[in-house]
């Protein structure tokens, strides 16, 4: 039996994640969180003290490491690691390695009925042929918000005024970026994730169910 592939899309903070998991959750499906990968390799790379513009020693790096888990650790959601993350993000042979790792877990024998795979070019690059594509919309404001709090919760120091700083700043730089540019993927639902998530899930539940 064929497994579904559903991607989302969406900036930095817009809820990928959570929606993901309750999808993977509700569907029987595994989650696949690529931003968790790119933290991943930033945390290699912060670990073992890797200059970011010396590009032979994170390709080595990856090298040696090219079978990352899909399993989450809380010290992964720092700010800095997500910066680290943001940085490497624009590096294409990066994206390439990552991208290789997502289609190889779908490859994978499971009993899931299929995969939930969120990120910033999942639809637009690395499924193309997804079964359901959506892209999660909610303002920076909102976000910024969202993104405070989940640093508050995990007890580390955050600044709204910051927070909401940095996400127009990756914004910008994920739209412009050369490799990837985060946009809309053809054939994606738009998801509003600017009020609760009852009302979020209600519109996605009902693009499933046609499936």
């Amino acid at each position: 039996m064929k497994k579904i592939i559903i991607t989302i899309d969406g900036p930095a903070a817009s809820g990928k994640g959570r929606i993901a998991k309750y999808i993977a959750k509700k569907y029987n499906l595994t989650h696949i969180d690529s931003g968790l990968l790119y933290r991943k390799i930033a945390k290699l790379l912060i670990d073992n003290k890797i200059n970011l513009k010396n590009i032979n020693h994170i390709k080595k790096l990856l090298n040696k490491n090219n079978n990352f888990t899909l399993r989450n650790n809380r010290d992964l959601r720092n700010e800095h690691i997500g910066k680290v993350s943001s940085i490497i993000a624009k590096m294409n042979f990066v994206r390439k390695h990552v991208n290789k790792q997502q289609i190889l877990y779908t490859k994978q024998k499971t009993e899931k009925t299929g995969f939930v795979i969120d990120g910033r070019d999942i639809g637009s690059v690395v499924f193309k042929n997804a079964d359901l594509k959506l892209y999660i919309e909610a303002n920076e404001k909102n976000r910024a918000k969202r993104r405070h709090k989940q640093l508050i919760d995990s007890g580390e120091r955050s600044i709204y005024p910051e927070i909401l700083k940095d996400i127009k700043l990756r914004d910008k730089k994920d739209i412009k970026r050369k490799n990837s540019p985060l946009i809309v993927p053809k054939g994606a639902f738009i998801i509003d994730n600017n009020g609760s998530f009852k009302d979020t899930v209600s519109q996605i539940n009902k693009l499933i169910k046609n499936l």
